[in-house]
């Protein structure tokens, strides 16, 4: 028992010490802008550098509004999908809006903001970019998803963007006594999908390798035939960032150093294929 306390205070720790790891040009002076969909204590984001213009994100949350996602019982309280994977592409969002990017939340919540608690307490009150709320029925709420990346993603060629790129966060929940390391679908006919996946997956993994070597990292980068990959225009990659019913992987979602951590790596491996 004390050893596995130990280790999920190092793994605690480790995260904490690479959560916050990005560094402005020392030649350039930091500037902010505020988003209030960050919430009041994150709304004031620092622009780092402009690596990333003329790039523009779609970051996608899963489930949402009606629909929870995957639901598991800690205790009193009902950890929710949707609620830690808005959170963490929240984080994803603001830090690539700090190198110049421009970023779209398509799922949204007006009212969380991003959470530095390990409970995030559940509501149905989120909506979709333009304010709409989500239908009931599953297929109508991802085409809603899609006519929206699809129409923004227009307007921005138009626009002349010439990276554009759509991040979809889901949590696991199919195996309840096996941890998932963070793992990545593409659609099987996009070269560009894959090379963005395996930027991310390869990106992770060289965390991993450098800072818990003994851990080992298990991955994986596949091909897989899901709506929200085929019908969006943009470049799209598909993220599982951990098992919510695993208690294991629970610290990763749980703590709030870990979900910033999470994000500043998918984050610089999405900058890095950019």
């Amino acid at each position: 028992m004390k050893k596995t306390m130990a280790a999920a205070v190092a793994l605690s720790c480790l995260f904490f010490l690479f959560a916050f790891n990005d560094k402005p040009n020392e030649n350039s002076a930091i500037r902010y802008v505020n988003y209030s969909i960050f919430g009041k204590e994150y709304a004031k984001t620092p622009i780092l550098d402009n690596t990333l213009k003329n790039h523009a994100y779609y970051i996608v949350s899963g489930h949402g509004g009606p629909d929870p996602g995957a639901m598991v019982k800690k205790g009193e309280d009902w950890l929710c999908e949707d609620e830690y994977a808005y959170d963490v592409s929240l984080r994803i969002a603001r830090n690539l809006i700090g190198h110049g990017a421009r970023v779209y939340m398509i799922t949204r919540d007006e009212n969380d903001g991003i959470r530095d608690e390990k409970i995030l307490a559940p509501d149905k009150d989120e909506t979709v970019w333009g304010g709409a709320s989500m239908p009931l029925n599953q297929k109508a709420r991802l085409r809603q998803r899609t006519d929206i990346i699809n129409r923004l993603y227009d307007e921005n060629k138009a626009k002349g963007f010439h990276t554009q790129r759509t991040i979809i966060t889901h949590v696991d929940s199919r195996y309840h006594d096996k941890k998932v390391d963070v793992f990545f679908y593409h659609n099987e006919y996009s070269s560009s999908g894959k090379s963005l996946a395996n930027s991310i997956y390869g990106t992770v993994k060289s965390k991993y390798d450098e800072h818990q070597s003994s851990r080992g990292y298990e991955g994986i980068v596949k091909s897989r035939g899901l709506w929200m990959l085929n019908e969006t225009k943009p470049t799209a990659v598909y993220i599982e960032l951990g098992n919510i019913t695993n208690e294991f992987d629970q610290k990763r979602l749980l703590i709030p150093n870990n979900r910033q951590a999470m994000a500043n790596w998918i984050a610089a491996g999405i900058k890095k294929e950019g």
